[in-house]
């Protein structure tokens, strides 16, 4: 059974992440260490005994689809009301319209403990958070006063509708269109698919985010709108009114998450007689849809970011559990009677103790990107420019990188349970099948990789980068002087490490600056791969510095994980020009 690592998780948030210099210096004006304890403690609590226990019958029972209406497991429903009751859905929410207003990263750390006590749980509210800040930053006043307070409490929930059957994540296919009817509302016609918890039965009402085409919009994603459309109408007194024309017509049946609706949706059907056409109200201006819903996108990607550390953190406690249990062998270290707990092996060792590193790199990377997105919106001028960028450039490696290692995790998991892990009585199996969605939906892992190089190096001139990687570097040069003998090899590993991700920057920035595109996406994804490691190991010799305990899983990695950095680098300087030849084999005429 999954029991929240709220130790862990606190430990990342303020020695790692930088929560805790933040705290002291009144950064988020009155709160303190004593209420973030309090709220991880009592995430903790939730997750651990009301979440988890419901996780197995989620993953067996499913969501059912019948007359266009969603049932969702025994059980869930009536946990979802109370997880709005605790005030989750509201943490980090706007104050004026009823949030917490609390940072970003107390509401990624509840987040993790949800996903990781069940996934297909903790990824419906990650859409109405999404939705709450694409509102709150774009949407008019009126439709903030009808919408945002129930949202915020949870009491409606929010989708995100993107994709179409014939276009996935390439939006200048987007077919959906909107017509104008004069009055300030819009008639709504098409389909989308894969759309999470797009009906369910959490909520008396369900707010759909839309992107679709006006009639004279332009082509290409410069054409798009984003449209408000809610599953039932709302009266100015915030009544539900008549049944919007939008419904389900169909459930996915998905490899994991199985609690989960994914749905199919269809816009202006004339749904139960109504007149056709979903009515909806536009967000923001016309044409300029993109960029409200990348509000949302790019939330979602680091809360989907987290979805790979929860799926890694539950997979390892799993392991970690069962290797001490299961009994098989003889081990050499091992001086009791009989068979030895396979946690003696050095090669279950060696899988429990990279499945421990890399957890901690992605819960490191994933924190510290929330960190950054909350000093953005507290600081002022030339700091706040500084602070998106380092969330910019953080948010692909939080979202590709994590969501990576929880598949990674989640099979070793299964490895180190043996046969049994390939049953599904012990529930490594259900975890792998979770974790395998993570690194496609939100924009797939190769997409995050190809935005990292082509968007993201870039900024602040091509330095701001640089000036990471040079703070990574004060990690390892405080190693080193630090003579704390557990750290061995780390400080040597971390400057070799480092120094790959400087030669393979600056590799890439020259291809983008010189218009070698293909080349430069050839080296994308072992580029995001190489850029999440380095900086991961400087995370891990940091948690170290503060805490001596952590010193053997850092040395550890560093000295078994970290030199994967070199053949990374390799990858990314040498590899374009073999993958080009051989990938026109591929091609078919």
């Amino acid at each position: 059974m999954y029991r929240a690592a709220v130790e862990d998780i606190a430990f990342t948030l303020k020695r790692v992440a930088g929560l805790k210099p933040a705290l002291d210096a009144g950064t988020f004006g009155d709160l303190g260490e004593d209420l973030v304890d309090a709220i991880l403690a009592e995430a903790g609590r939730f997750a651990t005994d009301e979440v988890a226990p419901l996780y197995k019958i989620g993953d067996e029972h499913g969501a059912v689809l019948k007359d266009a209406a969603v049932t969702t497991p025994p059980g869930w429903k009536e946990l979802y009301r109370r997880w709005i009751d605790g005030g989750w859905n509201a943490l980090s929410g706007p104050e004026e319209f009823g949030g917490q207003g609390l940072p970003t990263m107390l509401a990624v750390a509840a987040l993790e403990m949800w996903n990781s006590a069940a996934m297909a749980f903790g990824i419906g509210p990650t859409l109405t958070m999404g939705a709450v800040e694409a509102l709150d930053k774009h949407a008019s006043e009126a439709l903030k006063a009808k919408y945002l307070a129930k949202l915020v409490s949870g009491e409606w929930m929010g989708t995100m509708n993107l994709t179409e059957p014939q276009a996935g994540s390439d939006l200048n296919a987007l077919r959906a269109r909107a017509e104008p009817v004069g009055d300030g509302t819009y008639r709504i016609f098409g389909q989308k698919i894969f759309i999470t918890y797009g009906e369910h039965d959490f909520t008396d009402n369900i707010i759909h985010l839309v992107l679709a085409r006006l009639p004279d919009a332009p082509a290409g994603t410069r054409g798009i709108s984003l449209f408000l459309v809610p599953k039932f109408l709302v009266g100015d007194d915030g009544s539900l009114g008549a049944r919007n024309d939008v419904f389900c017509s169909g459930l996915e049946h998905k490899l994991g998450i199985h609690a989960s609706p994914t749905c199919t949706m269809i816009y202006g059907d004339g749904f139960g007689g109504a007149a056709p056409g979903a009515i909806g109200w536009l967000i923001g201006e016309e044409n300029k849809g993109l960029a409200c819903m990348f509000t949302m996108m790019n939330n979602a990607r680091l809360a989907v970011g987290m979805q790979g550390v929860a799926v890694a953190e539950t997979a390892t406690q799993k392991a970690i559990a069962y290797a001490n249990e299961r009994r098989q062998g003889k081990a050499a270290g091992y001086g009791g009677a009989g068979m030895a707990p396979i946690v003696h092996h050095p090669d279950v060792q060696r899988n429990l103790l990279t499945m421990q590193a890399l957890t901690q790199i992605a819960r490191a990377i994933s924190y510290s990107c929330a960190h950054a997105i909350d000093r953005a919106r507290v600081a002022g001028g030339e700091a706040a420019a500084n602070w998106r960028d380092r969330a910019n450039l953080l948010t692909p490696l939080a979202k590709a990188f994590s969501t990576d290692v929880g598949v990674e995790v989640a099979s070793l998991g299964v490895q180190v349970h043996g046969g049994m892990g390939f049953i599904e009585e012990t529930g490594a199996a259900a975890l792998y099948r979770d974790a395998r969605i993570a690194p496609i939906y939100e924009g797939t892992n190769g997409i995050q990789a190809i935005d990292l190089v082509a968007r993201k190096l870039p900024l602040g001139g091509g330095e701001h980068v640089h000036r990471y990687i040079a703070e990574l570097k004060a990690v390892a040069d405080a190693v080193r002087i630090s003579n704390v003998e557990g750290f061995g090899r780390t400080a040597d590993a971390l400057d070799q490490a480092l120094d790959d991700l400087t030669e393979a920057t600056r590799f890439l920035q020259k291809l983008m600056a010189d218009g070698h595109l293909d080349a430069a996406q050839a080296g994308a994804t072992p580029y995001l791969r190489l850029i999440s490691l380095a900086a991961g190991g400087a995370y891990l010799a940091q948690g170290g510095l503060a805490d001596h305990s952590r010193v053997p899983l850092c040395r550890f990695f560093a000295e078994n994980l970290l030199g994967e950095t070199r053949a990374l680098k390799e990858r990314v300087t040498g590899g374009a020009e073999s993958l080009a030849a051989a990938g026109k084999a591929l091609i078919s005429a």
